[in-house]
């Protein structure tokens, strides 16, 4: 009985410093936090209900696909962060016109992707979700994501930390976790289909330990790598925007991972370094542990040059 009377205080104080130290560090108020995750939470359980039912799919550009739960979520979201934050830019995956805040020379943005992976959401899957990212004078600062399928959501940023709750649960810290170090038995590497097919036989030439394996949403990407189940993951195609990077690679950043081009420079979100009119990345993204990304770099660097040089000369 005794040894439970202490325990409960201490456990008290703990959430108390807790609250404090995200309240301290984190870039907006605590009350605002609570009101970013009650959304998010909200919109992803509406897109999960929404799943099993009737919705309509549109064809944007070349394997590029939008739904109405799509343009539904992106509308709520875009007015929601409008309101909490009216001195900000707000920019969202789905409306074209709200690109043109990233010129506008605004402080701060909020760029916002209403589903992030949303072939899986068509096909019934499990791996999207809806998230937030916040870009601090092209730095991304900050950043929250919820994973519908599976209840869970993830926040945080820079000089902040990481941290994960589920349902209505208190939040607590996200321990990161390093993988071993590659061996000629262990490499697990994330990468996208489209990246796979283009890109995977040359890699294993080179890297033949690599096992690939992949999932929908590019944010529940970084996490798999943050929790170490994968070292590194590699977006090579040249279609991931704003909405998509700036949450996730504030979470890769606060957990210690490297993010960086194939040249080992940071991964840039300076106007030079993002396509003007759709918001695209121009650097290819390394995303992993410090050993992986330094071990596997030049390799990676050499498999897509080939691929490269091959494809020009077939032309």
């Amino acid at each position: 009985m005794n040894g439970k009377r202490l325990i409960r205080p201490l456990i008290s104080r703990l959430n108390v410093l807790f609250n404090c130290h995200a309240f301290a560090m984190n870039p907006i108020s605590l009350e605002l936090d609570q009101q970013i995750r009650q959304l998010l939470r909200g919109c992803g359980q509406y897109a999960e209900q929404m799943a099993a039912s009737q919705f309509e799919v549109f064809e944007k550009g070349p394997d590029d696909y939008v739904t109405t739960i799509d343009s539904l979520l992106d509308q709520k979201l875009s007015a929601a962060f409008k309101l909490m934050f009216p001195d900000d830019g707000v920019i969202t995956e789905e409306d074209a016109q709200s690109r043109a805040k990233f010129h506008d020379r605004y402080g701060r943005l909020w760029c916002i992707d209403p589903i992030d992976g949303t072939e899986d959401f068509i096909h019934r899957k499990r791996d999207y979700a809806v998230m937030v990212g916040l870009l601090q004078d092209y730095q991304p600062i900050a950043g929250w994501l919820y994973a519908p399928a599976y209840d869970q959501l993830y926040y945080g940023g820079s000089h902040w930390g990481v941290f994960q709750t589920t349902a209505e649960e208190v939040p607590a810290p996200l321990l990161s976790i390093e993988p071993a170090s590659p061996t000629a038995s262990f490499c697990p590497v994330l990468i996208g289909h489209r990246d796979q097919s283009r890109f995977g036989n040359a890699i294993a030439q080179l890297i033949p330990e690599a096992q690939f394996y992949s999932l929908g949403s590019f944010g529940l990407k970084v996490v798999d790598v943050i929790l170490g189940r994968a070292g590194l993951y590699l977006y090579f195609n040249g279609r991931v925007k704003l909405w998509d990077t700036v949450g996730p690679l504030a979470l890769a950043r606060a957990a210690g991972l490297v993010c960086c081009d194939l040249e080992g420079r940071s991964i840039s979100f300076s106007p030079h370094d993002i396509d003007a009119e759709t918001l695209a990345h121009k650097q290819p993204i390394l995303v992993g542990w410090a050993n992986y990304v330094e071990l596997l770099r030049p390799k990676l660097k050499a498999a897509v040059e080939a691929v490269m040089q091959n494809l020009e000369s077939s032309v």
